[in-house]
């Protein structure tokens, strides 16, 4: 049995666990420059360490709610 625990969690799966959206996340990340950018050919991806979702939580909760 496996029970592997991933270092690297993707962009899209960073924002189903911390509930945000993938353009937050996204938003958050090159605002804070937190997160690791791989490219393989035209391809990008952004990475996150469980570290660095927890400062994507702290400085989403920072961030005063936007009324409409």
């Amino acid at each position: 049995m496996d029970n592997h625990i991933p270092k690297y969690v993707t962009q899209s799966r960073a924002a189903y666990l911390l509930g945000l959206s993938v353009s937050e996340i996204s938003r958050i990340s090159r605002e804070s420059g937190i997160g690791h950018l791989e490219r393989a050919g035209q391809e990008e991806e952004r990475f996150f360490t469980y570290e660095e979702l927890q400062q994507i939580c702290v400085l989403a909760t920072q961030e005063p709610a936007v009324t409409h």
